[in-house]
Formats: structure tokens, sequence, C-alpha cells
């Protein structure tokens, strides 16, 4: 049994958002705003998150209900007053579908090449349910695991929860999968995503895990999770909670790494005592939890937010990995931040923390070529710049090598980056835009 069917988990959807937001005060106009966004972009939370993570006397303003409930600016204002007007006049649900359909395409839906070139092909298949962008690694999107315990409003995985077949990247397909993966022995890292997979039952998850198992090449299995946040009780007193933290032994067991990839986003979501005794098991498995989140306006982009985060994630024994920027797609221009502030942000919190929360890298776009990394900004030759480099990268030969682009103070995307020094590409083989 799932824990989205547990009977202790209680969701909330767009059916329900009218009735939460009566919980603070809001105009007839404004709760209609924010049922209009969510009819283009998802929401879905649970009771955990409103009961026990939300500090309701602060809303608006509170972190967690900015980054699970719908704002009026995550959509341009012309669309959200269309929809507001579709919805408050009862149009046909075909009518509504239609013109979020047509928003949505707006929204650049799969950033970095995800439907075309990371789209592995394996005995002339396209196997649309996997993504191979590096040599080393591969990732899964189990069918099942195609929503989560939550959705957060920055995420960049929103086409996967809004009902069209065709934005979603899933399968169920285990044996090819499986044959993909012997076929591409390069292939050292398998991370299974989503949506979340813990939203799966262990069962269901333990037949996309095992087959990996029995291959030798891959020596590390990551899974792409935000339960610890958004539903920790999956590690402790769901039905099948130790199920769950058997496969992970048996994973660890075989001699390969197990890494939760958990996704933390502020430090109010670690302050429950449930989220630190999830944690404590997990880590007793045998699994290395590693906490990465990306930079988002409004919910938290201040140093103090990071500086915590970091530190309180390295105290419970897990290991910072990303600070990412938040990505070209869906609401970026409300939550995006310019990224000469996201590194004095990410700057300012490095310098806070202890020499074992400095683990952690960013701020990192996740861009078509690569992981860029925003190294600083400095001036050379006479010109101010940002340095950079690339952590991971579809080129192997790209990876670590230091690159300059022109400073400006407004970008907030690698495609917003223009070579410095007048240069026509940043290095050989990467190019602008």
């Amino acid at each position: 049994m799932s824990s989205a069917h547990h009977p202790r988990f209680r969701a909330f959807t767009p059916r329900d958002l009218d009735g939460l937001l009566r919980r603070v005060s809001l105009t007839d106009d404004q709760r209609l705003a924010l049922r209009a966004v969510s009819s283009v972009l998802p929401f879905r939370t649970n009771a955990y998150v409103v009961d026990e993570l939300i500090d309701w006397s602060a809303v608006p303003a509170d972190p967690v209900f900015r980054l699970t409930f719908p704002q009026s600016g995550m959509l341009p204002a012309p669309d959200v007053r269309r929809m507001a007007g579709l919805l408050a006049g009862d149009a046909p649900r075909a009518e509504v579908q239609r013109a979020a359909h047509e928003i949505r395409m707006r929204l650049n839906p799969h950033p970095s090449g995800q439907l075309d070139a990371n789209v592995p092909v394996h005995e002339g298949r396209r196997l649309t349910g996997l993504q191979h962008k590096y040599p080393e690694t591969v990732l899964v999107f189990p069918r099942q695991g195609q929503t989560c315990h939550a959705y957060c409003t920055y995420c960049f995985r929103w086409p996967q929860f809004v009902g069209e077949a065709d934005l979603r990247i899933a399968t169920d397909d285990i044996a090819a999968t499986s044959a993909y993966l012997t076929a591409h022995p390069e292939v050292s890292s398998v991370l299974v995503t989503g949506g979340d997979p813990l939203v799966m039952s262990t069962a269901v998850l333990r037949r996309y895990v095992e087959p990996l198992l029995r291959i030798d090449t891959v020596r590390s299995i990551r899974v792409g999770t935000k339960s610890l946040a958004f539903w920790p009780y999956r590690f402790t007193t769901d039905r099948d909670a130790d199920d769950l933290l058997r496969l992970f032994e048996e994973v660890v067991a075989s001699g390969r790494q197990l890494a939760l990839m958990a996704h933390f986003t502020h430090p109010q979501e670690l302050r429950p005592p449930v989220v630190r005794e999830a944690m404590r098991r997990v880590r007793d498995s045998g699994a290395v939890i590693r906490c990465q989140g990306p930079l988002v306006a409004g919910i938290n982009d201040s140093a103090d937010a990071w500086a915590e985060l970091w530190e309180t994630t390295t105290t419970l024994g897990a290991v910072p990995y990303y600070q990412f920027v938040e990505r070209d797609t869906g609401p970026q221009g409300y939550f995006g931040v310019p990224l000469a502030r996201g590194h004095a942000v990410f700057r300012d919190a490095y310098a806070r923390v202890s020499g074992l929360a400095r683990t952690v890298r960013g701020p990192v776009m996740s861009a078509m070529p690569g992981k860029v990394c925003v190294d600083g900004v400095a001036e050379v030759a006479g010109e101010k710049v940002f340095a950079l480099h690339l952590i991971q990268a579809r080129d192997p030969g790209l990876v670590g090598r230091p690159f300059f682009a022109a400073y400006d103070e407004g970008a907030t995307w690698f495609t917003d980056l223009k070579p410095a020094f007048g240069a026509s590409r940043f290095l050989p083989g990467l190019e602008p835009g």
C-alpha cells in the first residue's frame, strides 16, 4: 500500500483549495485568482504540510505556504484574468482545459532537451520513460511514482502532474530499462525519480530496484524524494515503512551505494521531531541522505535560511549536495533569483557553516550543456564577469574547465549569458544560448 493511500494520509487537491484558503483573510477575487493559477499549474498538499509545517498566523508570507499554495504572480496577469473569467462563468470543462493547455505550452514545459536530447534509444525504440543526459547516469521515471505527497509551487517537473499525457515522462517497462542498462556498461548510477518514487508502495518500488541489483555495472542507486519533508511517516509508521528500510538494506548489502536525494527547501521542513526520526531510520539502513533544493524568491532567498538548512542537515547526518537555480520553466519569472544575487546568497551562507557542510555546490543551473556552477563575480582584464564551470556535462571533456560570461545583473539563466571579452563562445564546444 502506498503512502498516498495510507489511512493516515489525507491529500488536498484543487477542489479543496477554496476551503483551505478560508483560513486566511482573502477576498473572493483573491481566492478566485489562486484557483485560476491552480487550473493551469498543479496544486496538491496534505494534512501534515497544512497542520505541521505551515504557520497560518504568518500566511501569506509563511515560506511553506508559498512553497505549496498557488500565488497569483505565478502566471502573467492576463492569463490569470482569463482563467478566472472562465471559472467564474462556469465555462465547460473542455474550454477550461483548452485554455490551460494553451498557457502551459508557453511556459517551456520540458526545458534542457528533456523530450529530445535526453531520451535514449534502444534497438530502434525511444525509451520515453528514461533520461540519459550524462554518460554515467540514467534517470528512470516509474509510471506509478509520477505524483508527490505535495507539490512544490516552483517545481520544474510540473508537466508530470497536470494530466496531459503528451507532457508526461513515465515507464513501466522494467525489462526494456534493464536491457538498455545492460547494453550500456558506461552507466554506473541510476536515479529513480518522478514525481516521487516513494509515493509507491515498497512492493512496487522493489519491482524497479531489484533488477538493478542484477546489473554489475550499476554501482549506485539514487532515489529522488521530497517525502522526508512532506510525509516523513513514509519511513516511520506507514504500513510498509519497515519493508522500505529492508529494501534499502538489501541495496547496501549488495555492495552498492544507496543515496536518498532529499529535497529540502526551507529549515522549517526539518523542525518536526518525526522528520529527525525518519532521517535516523534511513541512515540506520546504510543509505546516505544527500540534500538539495533550489534558491527560490520569497521562500528561501536569504543566507540565513540556507546556512540554517545546511548546518541542520549536517547535524542530522545528511550531506548538503546542491543549491540549484530555479529552472527556465513554469513560474520561473515569479520564483527566479538573478544569478548575481543568488551567488551572493550562496557565498554568505557558505561562509557561515562549518567545513562539514561545505560539501554543497552552487548556485547550479541544470542547463542544456550540463550543470553550470556560478563560481563568483570577478574583474578580469578590466571586464566584470561571471566565473563559471561545468560540474557535469553532456560532453565530459567540458567538465571542470573554467569559463567566463559577461556580467549581467539581471541574468537568471544560462541562456541569458553571453561570453566575456567579445568572444563568440564560452569554450570550444560550449556555445551561448
